[in-house]
Formats: structure tokens, C-alpha cells, sequence
């Protein structure tokens, strides 16, 4: 029977990796179908008991970021040990020879040391500053201006985000940038090194998003402002039944849908009269969100939030309620199994875990499904053999001079 291929299934990366944005590139490519090999120190590194923790602290965190990989042990503080990470790194293939990393990659590990011995490596090496120095998410997040620009309307308290906004644009752009030098190497037979820095990516994105250009110009100054939307209308509100809501309306459809759902147009068009706006105009909406978000608070305060989810859902208005990650995994169908990109798979040692395969789905490629983290080291011995053909022997010795577990 032919075998069914993923879109990356001939693919394979060596992954050293901590924290989000380098786990996060060799998930990508897992969902995807790549083989992506994960090393660690023995015992675990860096983020090897992050939170959040089950009870008898097993990392959740290094659960969801290592899912469908495979995990090896090493004494990288040998140079034994070193090596074999440079053997599987470098093992011949033409789909091989792919290294991603935000560790300190010297000595046999460093692209000079690396190429060598393959001269198609395409290695790729994540930094906090373009010059080298490091960043965090929460370091670099403070300097790129929106925890100014976060929080209460006219506090001055800027506010950090817990998500860890550009570790997640890094972690994709880590899985493009392997993509894309693959297929240079596939066309010309020429390896690549990769750099990307955090604070470039923050950078970037603040820049596409109009902040840089904004800031340049002087337009304008930005201050916090609540949960108002930017540049339309969408704010947050509290139903009769004390749940809190978000409504937008950006598009012309969107915002014609509150009209039409809670009726106010007569209302509108005295507010439009009243202070010369036209509310069919976003920025007008935008300049007008505190008098429009009155009008509709009256109503929204006086409705309870089944009332309001009816007449939502028959008028196509764009809202959602604030929930809790368990409200979200009891209540939403999204994340469910109705979804076909949820699960519930079994993770050794903990039990049933929520499960996500790749967000992007093919029509005519195969689709792979959710995986379950190795435990780590759980591939070693079968890595060693398949990649650069060790014996039991080899392997022994290995473990008796404490290189391997």
C-alpha cells in the first residue's frame, strides 16, 4: 500500500532549544509531518519544569511545546556529548543537516564547527538584539510602547501582557525561515545561517501595524484606553446577568448588524446630527466610541446574555464573551472535539490532555494528527542507532560514562 505523506514528512531538524520561540518553530514543523529531534541536557534543561506544573510537577509548558517530537539525552557539558549532537545534526540526507537553536552554540556546535563536517548545513540561531545580546519577551515588551497603551482609560500604569506576543511571531517566523532555506538548498545545494533577534520581530511587527510611521509623524498620541478597539468601534460591556462582553463593529457590515440587532438606527442618527459625524465612516465611530458605547450599554445592561446571544446570532453581530481557559474548554465548541483540530490524547505519566494538531489544514495533502510529548530522553537509544548507527555496545559504553541515560 503506498504510504500517505504529510506535507513535511521527509524532513528533519535537530532542535536545542529553551523557552518559547525555538520549541514553538520545531512544533510548527512537527504538526506539519517533520521529524524534529529534541536534546537536552540529562535531567532537563532550562524549561524542563516550567509552569504551569501538574501536582507532581511534570511541565505543562514543556508538554504543549514538545508535542509529536522526539527527545534524546545528552551530557552537553561533555565534549562526548557534544559530539553525538554534532553527529545527528550533521548525519547525511538530503533532508537533513537542519539546526535550530537559541542556546550558545560554540565549540562542536557552532555553525563553523558544523560545517565542516556538512557543508549544506542550513542552521538557525534565535537572539535577543540584532547585535547579539539577550532579551526576553518580558524584557523586550516594555520597549516596544504597548504596555503604555494597555490598560484603564488615563492610567499611567503601563501594563504587561502574560501573553508572550513576540516569542509566538518569532516561533513561526523560525518555522518559515527553515522553509524557505530548505528550499534555496533543495535549488542551489548551498546551506544557510539563520539569525533572527526577538527585538526584531517586535520591531518589524510594531512597524507593520502603522505605531513606527504614527510615532514619526507626531499625528497623534496614544494613550490607554480601556477596552476600546483602535480605530472603529468595539468595547467591552456588562450584561443584565453580570457577564462581560466585547462588541465590534469595524466593518460596515459589522457595524450594521449592532444597528440592526439592538435597533438603534434613530438613536445613531441623532448622534450623527448631534455631533456631525457621519457613523458610517470608522473613524468617526472611533472619534464618537464613548458616546456610541453609552447609548449601547443602556441596552446591553437591561438584556440578560442568552437574550443578547439570540438576537446576535439572527443579526451576524461580531461579539464574544470574556471567559477562563476552563469556561473556554467547557463551554466553546472550538475547542472541542467538533473542532478537528482538537483532541484528547493520552499523555504518559499524567493521562488525557486537551490536544492540538496544526491549525493549517489541506485539502489535498494529509492532515497529521495530534501527538503526545515524548518523555524526555524517550527516543535516545533508537536516535543513536538510526542516525549515526551505534551499537548496543556503543551505546553502553555511552551509558556507563554518564554521556547518555
Amino acid at each position: 500500500m503506498k504510504k500517505t505523506l504529510t506535507p513535511l514528512s521527509e524532513l528533519r531538524i535537530i532542535e536545542g532549544s529553551a523557552f518559547v520561540a525555538a520549541p514553538l518553530g520545531g512544533l510548527t514543523l512537527a504538526q506539519l509531518g517533520a521529524d524534529v529531534i529534541r536534546f537536552d541536557q540529562i535531567n532537563g534543561g532550562l524549561d524542563s519544569h516550567r509552569w504551569p506544573v501538574t501536582k507532581d510537577n511534570q511541565s505543562l509548558f514543556w508538554i504543549g511545546l514538545n508535542r509529536g517530537k522526539r527527545s534524546i539525552e545528552v551530557d552537553l557539558k561533555s565534549a562526548r556529548g557534544r559530539e553525538i549532537v554534532s553527529s545527528l545534526i550533521t548525519a547525511p540526507g538530503r533532508d537533513g543537516g537542519i539546526f535550530l537553536t537559541n542556546l550558545p552554540a560554540k565549540n562542536e556546535l557552532s555553525y563553523a564547527s558544523l560545517k565542516e563536517k556538512r557543508p549544506d548545513l542550513i542552521m538557525v540561531s534565535l537572539t535577543g538584539n540584532y547585535d547579539g545580546t539577550s532579551e526576553v519577551d518580558y524584557t523586550v515588551h516594555p520597549s516596544f510602547g504597548y504596555p503604555l497603551i494597555t490598560g484603564p482609560a488615563g492610567s499611567q500604569q503601563p501594563i504587561n501582557s502574560v501573553l508572550p506576543t513576540w516569542d509566538l511571531l518569532l516561533g513561526n517566523m523560525v518555522a518559515i525561515a527553515i522553509l524557505v532555506a530548505e528550499r534555496r538548498r533543495r535549488e542551489s545545494g548551498e546551506g544557510e545561517f539563520i539569525q533572527i533577534a526577538l527585538s526584531d520581530v517586535a520591531l518589524s511587527a510594531v512597524g507593520a501595524l502603522g505605531r513606527l510611521s504614527q510615532a514619526h509623524l507626531r499625528t497623534e498620541q496614544i494613550s490607554a484606553d480601556g477596552n476600546y478597539l483602535y480605530g472603529a468601534f468595539g468595547s467591552s460591556f456588562i450584561t443584565k446577568d453580570k457577564v462581560q462582553i466585547m462588541i465590534v463593529g469595524l466593518t460596515p457590515r459589522q457595524w450594521s448588524s449592532i444597528k440592526d440587532a439592538l435597533a438603534i438606527h434613530e438613536e445613531i442618527s441623532k448622534l450623527e446630527k448631534q455631533f456631525g459625524a457621519n457613523l458610517n465612516l470608522e473613524a468617526d465611530r472611533f472619534r464618537l466610541r464613548r458616546e456610541i458605547s453609552e447609548l449601547i450599554g443602556l441596552i446591553i445592561q437591561e438584556r440578560s446574555v442568552t437574550d443578547l446571544s439570540e438576537v446576535f446570532t439572527k443579526f451576524r453581530v461580531s461579539w464574544s464573551k470574556y471567559q477562563t481557559f476552563e469556561e473556554l474548554l467547557d463551554n466553546d465548541p472550538r475547542a472541542s472535539k467538533s473542532n478537528p483540530i482538537f483532541s484528547l490524547k493520552g499523555q504518559e505519566g499524567i493521562g488525557d490532555l486537551p490536544n492540538i494538531a496544526s491549525p493549517i489544514r489541506f485539502t489535498n495533502a494529509a492532515n497529521l494528527e495530534a501527538h503526545s510529548a515524548p518523555l524526555l530522553g524517550a527516543n535516545t537509544e533508537e536516535i543513536l542507532k538510526e542516525l549515526i548507527n551505534l551499537r548496543d555496545q556503543d551505546i553502553q559504553d555511552l551509558r556507563d560514562n554518564k554521556i547518555i541515560n
